[in-house]
């Protein structure tokens, strides 16, 4: 059978989605080839955010790679464009000078960010943050400025934002409007959420209007309309996209706002359809990626000769994925005329609900704080629901559960990665899948945002029934089908004894990845402690160098002071070293340390060889420092020798590897200046006993320590946390604070396992097993030439910074 040659111009989201659907519908039917202008596989773009805010890889959020197009066998040009289309003779020409001829093709072209045409818009430093390689170009700039603007406090612009702050910049976002994403919110949403963002640090400027930016070659600041200016050593613009579709209107195929489609995605010009971005149906261009994925399967149909309804558009849901913040709305968000308003408002928790009823029946919704109900007012909207079947349901958890499987299913489920509930049920169904990882790994819903997390439980609830158990332990990462707690298990059963070793006797589908290497290797040092030989290679570039790298390629260097005191002796070394080395900063950091910074790589080992200090682990995940007040010794109100107890406790328990960093500090009263709160363990003295709070977290998490329990002596309070600290190395996912942990668990049942006292002292004894094979990292690396020549001299560190 001879195929037909199917060419798509554009390797995005909306474009390759088609190919996918083509490939399940019949995959021999047609010989194709893409051409993408960028140099990358197709990508996520949704989750450039996720990139930018430092939760993901661009290896992360890649959806097909290399090796897909070639198992497919798909003729795929990166770093390609095609600049012109001869409809007559079907044929598309690159600006490489390659000719393709076709007998379909796809426009999928996307959008192209909207700059505004400000007089200095072209100087360097004004970017705008629409793909990978401005992506790049912003983490480049956060290296070396740190005064950002955004323009444009739309949905884009505050993803970005986050980013930056992230990134360690200042952010400014200037918006022209009164309120934030005004075309998703109404003004109460947008408010909250302005009250949200800046408690993360987001600075705004709101009715603001841009006139000029400043600078000569390189941006400086921005001045408004109302002759008020602000610094900037960095501009994005995130106000709003524009179809591409300069080449199609150059091609003779119709036009508007984007190329001009039928119900069927088909142009006005013979075997030529558009998709996505580019494309407008009954003269809407959308920008989302649930209405781009429901075009591709209406189209991929079409391509394939199957009978179909067509495309019918798409009611529009919007949830923002900043860190800290829950937001959705879908359908109309602002009351008219004769329209009913069903409005919840919670100012002290933050959860604000509106639900709008025009006719009886629900035509829209702004979801703030809780946006568990998000999905479920979309489909009542869809269905033309009235608003006695939403307070129904919602009083109803079997009609909630009824919902989704009464779902069709063409709807998306995660709307990241336009994942469908028939594609989700499908893989259920056909791969034997059982948990949300497993799910996750093979569909990718759920694999971004994550807050489709629940629905895709219900499918699993829905299609297994009773062969589904909802506390199934989810996987810890894609490389693997099992579970934290299975991987341990299996570590204690089988003795294994290496990483290549788990991965081949539990039969790892790759060559593991940057999130299951560092776990396996903390699990088996964690169940082996004196047995086990730690490999290097898998854990971080921190760690695995002792020293803390910059952001300029240099490191920084914290000695060991217990319980944040010194020496006059210490400290002239410490000067000595600074001068001799040519340190950039000395600073006192938040854990009463002294930090070294701008130090070369290379000069590592002679310096820690010069101070003659122990590590002060800076870069560990295990115990970083005791932070203490002055205590009885100085301080008119101190009770408890807080010097004291916090040297003999960061002693005792210095160099021992945990799933995440961990910092105690030890106050002498109730004033609580060591600031116990906001620790993983903060220990306060009061008349006759120390207090014991655990689970604080002062970080971008804030939560406040729970109090654990009363020891009366100083012997009963280093036991306790010796158990504690064990009880959290042995049941904690790596990587997870112990503020989570807490969480996870409840206090309460932390309470009652330490509260056992023959549980208290098995878990000391295993610490203490632990802590016996503890040596000083810094001698360990200046005692071993190999070490030296290998990780400091000779060999580049990969950019894995975690």
């Amino acid at each position: 059978m001879i195929k037909s040659k199917l060419i798509l111009i554009g390797n995005g989201m909306a474009g390759v989605r088609v190919i996918e659907e083509v490939l399940k519908l019949n995959r021999d039917r047609f010989e194709i080839v893409i051409f993408g202008n960028e140099p990358h596989p197709n990508y996520n773009r949704i989750s450039l955010s996720t990139v930018l805010q430092g939760g993901a890889s661009v290896h992360d959020i890649t959806l097909n790679d290399l090796k897909w197009y070639s198992d497919n066998k798909i003729r795929l040009y990166t770093g390609e464009t095609v600049i012109s289309i001869d409809t007559a003779m079907q044929v598309v020409t690159t600006d490489k000078g390659n000719k393709e001829t076709y007998d379909k093709l796809i426009i999928a072209t996307g959008s192209n960010p909207f700059m505004l045409p400000l007089p200095g818009a072209d100087k360097a430093g004004v970017t705008a943050f629409r793909n990978i390689k401005d992506c790049d170009e912003i983490i480049e700039y956060s290296k070396r400025y740190k005064k950002a603007a955004v323009i444009g406090g739309g949905l884009l612009g505050l993803e970005a934002a986050r980013g930056l702050l992230n990134l360690g910049m200042e952010v400014d976002v200037i918006h022209i409007h009164d309120y934030l994403m005004e075309r998703q919110l109404d003004r109460t949403a947008g408010k909250l959420m302005q009250r949200e963002l800046e408690k993360q640090g987001m600075n705004f400027l709101l009715q603001k209007n841009t006139t000029e930016i400043i600078g000569k070659k390189h941006v400086t600041g921005l001045r408004f309309h109302d002759g008020s200016k602000i610094k900037a050593d960095l501009v994005v613009m995130a106000v709003g996209i524009k179809p591409n579709v300069e080449m199609a209107k150059n091609a003779g195929i119709p036009v508007n706002r984007g190329i001009i489609v039928n119900d069927y995605l088909e142009t006005g010009v013979s075997n030529i359809y558009a998709v996505g971005e580019c494309a407008e149906h009954r003269g809407i261009a959308y920008g989302l990626v649930a209405p781009l994925y429901q075009q591709g399967q209406v189209l991929a149909k079409r391509l394939c000769g199957i009978e179909d309804d067509g495309y019918q558009g798409s009611i529009l849901s919007t949830q923002l994925k900043v860190s800290g913040v829950d937001v959705f709305s879908t359908g109309e968000i602002n009351e008219r005329h004769g329209t009913k308003v069903y409005k919840v408002y919670d100012d002290w928790s933050g959860v604000y609900k509106k639900i709008l009823i025009e006719d009886e029946k629900i035509t829209g919704a702004v979801l703030f704080g809780d946006t568990r109900d998000g999905t479920r007012l979309l489909r009542l909207i869809k269905n033309g629901a009235k608003m006695e079947e939403y307070l129904e349901t919602s009083q109803n958890t079997a009609s909630v559960s009824n919902i989704t499987a009464d779902m069709a299913d063409d709807e998306i489920i995660c709307g990241c990665n336009g994942v469908s509930k028939g594609r989700i049920v499908e893989a259920i169904q056909t791969q034997g899948l059982t948990t949300v990882d497993q799910v996750k790994g093979c569909t990718n819903a759920s694999r971004s945002c994550g807050k489709c997390k629940s629905l895709v439980e219900d499918l699993l609830a829905c299609t297994l029934g009773r062969n589904y158990h909802a506390s199934e332990k989810e996987a810890i990462c894609s490389c693997t089908t099992f579970s934290r707690d299975d991987i341990v298990q299996e570590i204690r059963d089988k003795g294994l004894t290496h990483i290549s070793e788990v991965m081949n006797v539990l039969g790892w589908k790759t060559d593991g990845c940057s999130k299951c290497k560092p776990a396996i290797n903390y699990y088996l040092g964690m169940v082996n402690p004196l047995e086990y030989q730690d490999e290097k290679e898998a854990r971080y570039v921190n760690e695995r160098l002792h020293a803390n790298i910059q952001k300029d390629g240099t490191f920084s260097v914290v000695p060991r002071m217990y319980g944040g005191v010194t020496t006059s002796d210490d400290l002239r070394k410490i000067a000595d070293v600074a001068d001799k080395y040519q340190v950039g900063t000395i600073k006192v950091t938040g854990g009463q340390r002294i930090d070294l910074l701008g130090v070369k790589k290379v000069d590592l080992p002679k310096i820690w060889a010069e101070l003659d200090m122990p590590s002060g682990s800076a870069y560990a995940k295990g115990l970083r420092t005791v932070k203490t007040c002055v205590g009885e010794t100085y301080c008119r109100f101190g009770t408890k020798d807080s010097i004291g107890m916090g040297i003999r406790i960061e002693k005792k328990f210095e160099g021992i590897n945990t799933p995440h960093k961990f910092k105690m500090s030890v106050s002498a009263c109730p004033r609580n200046c060591a600031e116990g709160g906001v620790k993983d363990v903060g220990v306060v003295g009061v008349d006759g006993a120390w207090e014991m709070y655990v689970g604080g977290n002062g970080g971008t998490h804030l939560r406040a320590a729970d109090l654990l329990f009363k020891l009366k002596t100083d012997d009963q309070l280093v036991e306790m946390i010796g158990a504690f600290l064990q009880y959290y190395r042995e049941t904690a996912n790596y990587l997870e604070r112990t503020s989570a942990w807490v969480d996870r668990l409840g206090i309460d049942h932390i309470r009652e396992v330490l509260s056992e006292a023959g549980k208290v002292k098995e878990l000391n004894q295993r610490l203490d097993e632990a802590l016996s094979i503890i040596q000083d990292p810094w001698k360990e690396v200046i005692q071993n030439k190999t070490l030296v020549r290998d990780l400091y001299e000779s060999v580049k560190v990969p950019a894995i910074i975690k």
